[in-house]
């Protein structure tokens, strides 16, 4: 039994030495097809998290008002946002619009909530300082055509009027450009819009940005109009709803080269083998003629191609990680997490792929005339 176990050993890596050539063309093929499999589903699995942050860039995506288009009460959008799942929502900022007068011409101001700015507005191309706390009703921003209009630059003064006695003055910290109506606002503490528009508690509407690769989105918005009926909320479909369009188009297309190079890589194998089984002709014709089963001529082929497939497959696991980290620094600035499932996913296809090619080599080898090959016919 051990002379049998070491012949058979014996025969395998011999097979291996004599044909390395073709032996490296296999293993080429199982590697890039593992490799490919690895990152295409290492990016699937954490594509929901990179996708959503990526999309988030693009500022709010989420709009809450009111059903009735009168003004929405900022208590009941600070119920929301406490109520609202963890980590659902990662910014989010009441608007309250209004005129008021400088001391040049009638201007609209635009309160909000400075901190969630950064997160909701990321396209403001600000020339200056940003503004970043709540509190902060000394200094403002403005638009930069309104800017441009009342001739003010950054540090410069400007002064609100109500009356003659109550008047409030404003240091220009930014100048903003955005690209939008915003560029015709002067933004300012949404506390001090409050109170100088005399509009305490309320608000025109409210913007949020949501995460959705939960799929929480809509549930969240049916939950506030259920909760309240004066309410109104929906994702802004410019963003929110193109998430799971994307997502689903960029799974399929990865699902679709996966398939693509795993179907190549099993016709390589698959023509290699049945060369090298040429080849191997009067070998397997001598095995036979000594009395080797069929069983052990499966056995042999079969063993050779899982020692190529595995030393593929790990080869393979370590392209394909490093291939996963290249797509994900280039698509998302940031780097893929292996999730659990991407190891057994490689694993299964690559060893489909090499024992599914190596099916019709196998039958042929099982096909050989002992007698006309040894004859030389």
């Amino acid at each position: 039994m051990a002379d049998n176990k070491s012949m058979f050993w014996r025969l395998i890596f011999r097979a291996l030495r004599l044909r390395l050539q073709r032996v490296m063309i296999i293993f080429t093929a199982l590697t890039v097809g593992a490799a490919i499999v690895t990152a295409m589903a290492a990016v699937y699995f954490d594509i929901n998290t990179k996708m959503s942050q990526e999309l988030r860039t693009f500022g709010a995506n989420f709009y809450i008002g009111s059903s009735t288009g009168e003004m929405i009460s900022v208590s009941q959008v600070d119920e929301i946002l406490q109520q609202a799942p963890e980590g659902l929502i990662t910014a989010a900022s009441p608007y309250l619009y209004g005129v008021a007068r400088s001391e040049l011409e009638k201007i609209v101001i635009m309160g909000v909530r400075f901190a969630d700015m950064r997160v909701l507005a990321p396209y403001w191309q600000i020339s200056g300082s940003a503004i970043n706390v709540n509190f902060d009703d000394r200094n403002a921003m403005i638009g930069k055509t309104l800017a441009e209009r009342l001739n003010l630059k950054i540090g410069d003064k400007l002064q609100l009027s109500k009356n003659a006695v109550e008047k409030h003055q404003f240091t220009i910290k930014a100048i903003v450009e955005a690209g939008d109506a915003t560029d015709n606002m002067l933004i300012v503490n949404f506390d001090f819009a409050q109170n100088w528009l005399e509009k305490e508690g309320l608000a025109n509407n409210a913007l949020l940005n949501v995460r959705n690769e939960l799929g929480l989105v809509d549930q969240f918005a049916e939950k506030i109009m259920q909760q309240y009926p004066d309410l109104t909320a929906h994702p802004i479909r410019k963003v929110s709803a193109s998430e799971g369009q994307i997502l689903d188009k960029i799974k399929g297309l990865m699902g679709l080269i996966s398939l693509v190079i795993l179907v190549l890589a099993t016709l390589c194998v698959n023509t290699t083998l049945i060369a090298i089984v040429g080849e191997r002709a009067k070998e397997f014709a001598l095995q036979k003629a000594l009395g080797a089963k069929q069983s052990d001529i499966i056995k042999q082929i079969c063993t050779e191609i899982l020692i190529i497939a595995v030393c593929a497959i790990l080869v393979g696991f370590v392209l394909g990680y490093l291939l996963a980290q290249v797509l994900g620094l280039t698509v998302f600035k940031s780097y893929i997490d292996m999730r659990l499932p991407v190891f057994p996913i490689t694993l299964v296809l690559s060893l489909l792929v090499a024992f599914v090619a190596v099916i019709i080599p196998t039958r042929r080898a099982l096909s050989i005339q002992t007698a006309n090959v040894l004859k030389g016919e």
